[in-house]
């Protein structure tokens, strides 16, 4: 331990995650002559190249023992930075922390964590936002809460529930536009874009067969969130996750104008779990709860041509 270059570990470890000289440079706040030092000292210190030398070529090329060794000098400083994390923190057995998307997190989770303290009143729930589909430790979280179509490789997943993606916009679009009932009147609408690839226009025009509809026109937003709150705003129609979605159509924020055509999305949201913390007595308690409120809350389509345009 006395004999190993730490500060030339984490250059390379850098330089591995980051895939070049540069990046890792300003991952680290370096210069980049200093991370190449720190290669060069490594290299010297295992006697052994670790990068691939190509004369006139700016790109990197680990060799095949720089890329094994890479991978074990990531592992075990991410199993230093997890356990350092843990300490830090120092939190009691009764603290759970959830990783989730901001979506989900504003949508469907924060409008449930009343009934969790109802009945749980002893776990202490944290929320942490992170888009990345990665361990949850990784983030100091127990779990994360995903949306899309899993598992992933590498990751501990179970599938929490399904969902279902259908037009929805605000009432007085719907009312301005002589009220729309059928799914071509899309043709004349301006359509909001999510930039969730699961939920986008073309899933909606593939699954009923609308090949005139011309889905690459109007606005684009970077959450669920956004599209949903730009059509409340009366600025177009979106394509909605009804878990998502659920709660402003109940309150006449938003219609559905087209009924109960919606495009089954199953198996839309998971749990991934953490091995470092998936038996503790909390989590699990957490775990049980979020599956109960995914069952309360099964997407149920919408009466063909109801009054009112919603579910």
């Amino acid at each position: 331990m006395r004999d190993l270059p730490l500060n030339a570990l984490r250059a390379f470890a850098a330089v591995c995650e980051t895939g070049g000289v540069r990046p890792a440079a300003r991952s680290l706040e370096v210069t980049h002559s200093a991370v190449s030092r720190h290669l060069r000292e490594l290299e010297a210190w295992l006697q052994v190249p670790l990068v691939e030398k190509r004369e006139g070529s700016r790109s990197l090329t680990l060799t095949p023992q720089g890329d094994a060794f890479g991978k074990a000098v990531l592992s075990g400083l991410r199993e230093l930075t997890a356990a350092a994390a843990a300490l830090r923190e120092a939190r009691p057995g009764n603290a759970v922390t959830i990783s989730t998307t901001p979506s989900f997190a504003a949508r469907w989770l924060l409008p449930r964590l009343s009934s969790l303290a109802a009945e749980h009143p002893w776990i202490e729930l944290s929320v942490i936002v992170d888009q990345r589909l990665a361990e949850p430790s990784e983030a100091g979280a127990d779990l994360a809460l995903r949306m899309g179509r899993g598992p992933w490789a590498g990751l501990a997943c179970q599938p929490l529930m399904d969902d279902m993606l259908y037009p929805v916009m605000s009432r007085d679009l719907w009312e301005a536009s002589g009220r729309p009932a059928t799914p071509d009147a899309l043709a004349g609408l301006r359509l909001l874009h999510d930039r969730d690839p699961h939920a986008s226009w073309e899933v909606w025009r593939t699954a009923h067969q609308m090949t005139a509809l011309d889905v690459r026109a109007g606005p684009r937003f970077a959450s669920s969130d956004l599209v949903l709150r730009a059509a409340s705003q009366g600025l177009g129609v979106a394509l909605a996750r009804h878990r998502l979605a659920a709660a402003d159509i109940r309150a006449g924020v938003l219609v559905r104008p087209f009924g109960d055509l919606h495009v089954a999305l199953p198996q839309g949201y998971w749990i991934v779990h953490s091995r470092r913390r998936s038996g503790r007595v909390a989590v699990a308690a957490v775990i049980d709860w979020l599956r109960a409120q995914a069952s309360f809350d099964v997407p149920q389509v919408a009466p063909s041509g109801s009054s009112d345009g919603s579910s």
